[in-house]
């Protein structure tokens, strides 16, 4: 596993903070959970995350995956969506029927299905609801700097 720094010191209060919360909720750390020398955390794995636990109510930004429990895939979809945030959801599926369905029924700006790399220079890259506007890379990271003119001539 390759992991990068965080951007600051206050990036990794934010992570801790998310753990800490979460434990202290009653999620089980089953991996992980301590900052590293630097601005590096330790890859962490949580299991029993609930919505109301701060980690999914706000933007983590650090290398943490909360697990959560759901009874199917309407639940999974209401569970993903009760957020204000949208940059990126993942999940895994071998049925094509269910991943064409809950991809679409996702409010996120970036979906990533059985991968977990999903950033690349020639896709759109942004989020929607309060995770951003417009997109970065791709042709559609331009349009936000073009201005759109119609220009009906008669000969």
């Amino acid at each position: 596993v390759q992991i990068g720094p965080l951007i600051d010191d206050g990036a990794l209060e934010k992570v801790e903070r998310h753990v800490a919360d979460a434990t202290g909720a009653g999620a089980e750390l089953v991996r992980g959970g301590s900052r590293l020398e630097g601005t590096f955390f330790e890859p962490t794995v949580l299991t029993g995350v609930t919505n109301a636990m701060a980690m999914s109510r706000e933007e983590t930004f650090g290398p943490v995956a909360g697990i959560q429990r759901f009874a199917g895939e309407e639940e999974a979809i209401r569970l993903a969506n009760d957020t204000p945030y949208g940059l990126a959801a993942y999940f895994y599926s071998r049925d094509l029927g269910r991943v064409w369905r809950v991809s679409e029924a996702l409010e996120y700006g970036i979906l990533g299905v059985n991968t977990g790399i999903i950033s690349t220079e020639v896709a759109p890259f942004g989020g929607i609801k309060e995770s951003g506007i417009g997109r970065e890379g791709s042709k559609y990271g331009v349009d936000d700097w073009l201005e759109l003119k119609y220009v009906c001539l008669g000969v």
